[in-house]
């Protein structure tokens, strides 16, 4: 019988193997000059392992011979099949111990970079990373032990893939261009033919919702510019987007769809409007035209920052706004931090959300100059 996966039996796995790397290394670890072998340690969701990016392309411009390696959701690998700024993904799990043997044979880092939760610099170590490097001010503070060098978050406003990208030392990258990541291969699906606009309301939380006659008023508004609609959101979402469209007037992909699929849908699209999610960064990365609303969340945070400067975006959102005053990111505190991450427990309504009217939103794509 198969046993189940456990965080458990992965954390045996890499604690004792990280602590023996450290121990026998005491003394002897220096930070690498020229690394050929370079490790980025993470478990982040799909907007947030986009937004590494930047970091990415700055590998690559900075040690154009190296070998550099992502681990990667096991969802999110897809993306990464052909290898953009020829980075290899390797699918992990931290609650599956058996992700972990894949790795065995890649074993043996001069550098790991650990952008997000610091935990992950254990597993760094495991893997017989040499220099590790992470973001400072983590909790609790043993997550970061075997890290080797702790770098502060900028004090000024900026991007979070821009402020990834200071992991490494040197000038910013060039900006994004589409060419660096090829399309990813997918299986066929039904495809619109006419110009069409992806309504993807679907939302992390639905305290990143938008309200139903606001979508149903927009895609009534995009359909008037002569763009075919269709509604978009993920797995389980299917039933949102019955009610805001239960007469069925436009298509629907709503969970239908991996994220390959999506990939070659929101490439193709004349207009991708979605909240702050996942999908958003799909479309940065795919070059969709692309507006995003901003409740909760960030737009300086999770905008498009130096690196995408010049990509077809815009973000709608009521700034200031009152309660979105919580000055964390990634469990440390940052003075200029403007977000909010409650729960719905805590706000039962996203007044951020609705308080996002449909002349901003088709004001933004005015600024786009979309067309059928």
């Amino acid at each position: 019988m198969r046993s189940r996966p456990s965080r458990l039996g992965s954390r045996l796995r890499v604690l004792p193997r990280a602590a023996w790397q450290r121990a026998t290394t005491l003394g002897k670890r220096t930070r690498p000059s020229a690394p050929a072998r370079i490790l980025v340690a993470h478990h982040l969701l799909l907007g947030d392992t986009l937004m590494l990016t930047p970091l990415l392309a700055k590998l690559r411009e900075r040690h154009p011979g190296a070998e550099i390696v992502m681990t990667t959701p096991r969802a999110i690998a897809p993306l990464y099949q052909r290898s953009p700024y020829g980075v290899r993904a390797l699918p992990y799990d931290p609650r599956d111990a058996r992700t972990l043997e894949r790795f065995d044979a890649a074993r043996g880092y001069d550098l790991a970079l650990v952008p997000g939760d610091n935990r992950f610099s254990w597993l760094a170590a495991a893997l017989g990373a040499r220099w590790i490097v992470a973001f400072g001010g983590d909790r609790p503070a043993h997550k970061s032990w075997p890290a080797d060098e702790l770098r502060a978050y900028p004090d000024v406003p900026a991007a979070w893939g821009d402020m990834v990208a200071g992991l490494v030392d040197g000038p910013p990258p060039r900006p994004y261009r589409p060419e660096d990541w090829p399309d990813p291969e997918h299986a066929p699906f039904d495809a619109p033919a006419a110009p069409y606009a992806v309504l993807h309301v679907g939302a992390s939380t639905p305290l990143k919702a938008w309200e139903r006659e606001q979508w149903r008023a927009l895609a009534a508004d995009v359909a008037a510019r002569g763009l075919a609609v269709v509604w978009s959101g993920g797995r389980g979402e299917e039933a949102e987007v019955a009610a805001i469209d239960p007469g069925h007037r436009h298509a629907s992909v709503a969970g239908k769809l991996d994220l390959p699929q999506m990939w070659h849908l929101v490439k193709r699209t004349r207009l991708l409007v979605c909240p702050d999610t996942g999908i958003a960064h799909l479309g940065r990365i795919a070059n969709a035209p692309t507006v995003t609303l901003f409740g909760p969340g960030s737009a300086v945070i999770c905008g498009a920052g130096e690196f995408w400067r010049a990509s077809p975006y815009r973000a709608v959102t009521v700034d200031p706004f009152p309660c979105r005053d919580q000055r964390v990111l990634f469990k440390r505190e940052i003075a200029w931090v403007r977000r909010c991450g409650r729960s719905t427990a805590e706000c039962p309504a996203p007044k951020c959300m609705h308080a996002i009217g449909l002349d901003a939103v088709t004001a933004a794509i005015d600024e786009l100059g979309v067309r059928p």
